[in-house]
């Protein structure tokens, strides 16, 4: 028997508790587990916030939602894109949609003082949904994120491409810079991975 012996006098407190604290042993392996798998996916990455020291694990801080990675630039066409961007976030935020922002200059039309590319960002725009550091988004100097972004799709051959993560940290598909936030097959799209 599993008890015999008195090996299970070694754990303190009533039965009750006895019972609980070795069925918690016997599932902390497949809890951790659970953890560290929900982790192991393309978001597995630290990235420091824009004009912050401050640093973020995308896994641990968004892990379970359906997200949205936007490669930017303040000096861009599609700059206006912040917007639609924004008006999709609080659309849907409360839905589960979390839409992340990469500045990035590789198309040369990024600020270089973070705090101007803040500026243009948080005052001009209003954005709300979370902004990150200047990073590279294509070639081999991309960034983690964005090369295995790249991979499972393409990389972008300019500002403003739209990746769309599932709930499990799955790619799911990449929208080019034409597309609109709002009124769109991405807009589409985000509302049936958010349904289902």
């Amino acid at each position: 028997m599993l008890f015999h012996n008195g090996w299970f006098k070694c754990f303190p407190g009533s039965l009750d508790m006895k019972i609980r604290t070795f069925a918690f042993l016997l599932l902390l392996p497949m809890v951790s587990e659970g953890l560290w798998a929900a982790c192991n996916n393309l978001l597995d990455y630290e990235h420091r916030r824009l004009a912050s020291s401050q640093t973020i694990n995308l896994c641990e801080a968004y892990s379970g939602q359906v997200i949205l990675v936007v490669n930017t630039a303040s000096r861009c066409g599609f700059t206006s894109q912040f917007e639609g961007l924004e008006a999709l976030y609080q659309k849907y935020r409360e839905q589960g949609l979390i839409v992340l922002g990469f500045p990035s200059d590789d198309f040369r039309q990024e600020m270089s003082d973070e705090e101007d590319t803040a500026e243009v960002c948080y005052i001009n725009y209003g954005v709300t949904f979370p902004m990150f550091a200047t990073t590279s988004v294509s070639g081999d100097a991309a960034s983690d994120l964005f090369q295995a972004l790249n991979e499972a799709t393409t990389q972008p051959g300019w500002n403003f491409n739209k990746y769309l993560i599932d709930r499990d940290g799955r790619v799911v598909e990449h929208f080019d810079s034409r597309t609109a936030p709002l009124d769109s097959e991405l807009e589409e799209r985000v509302r049936r991975l958010l349904e289902g």
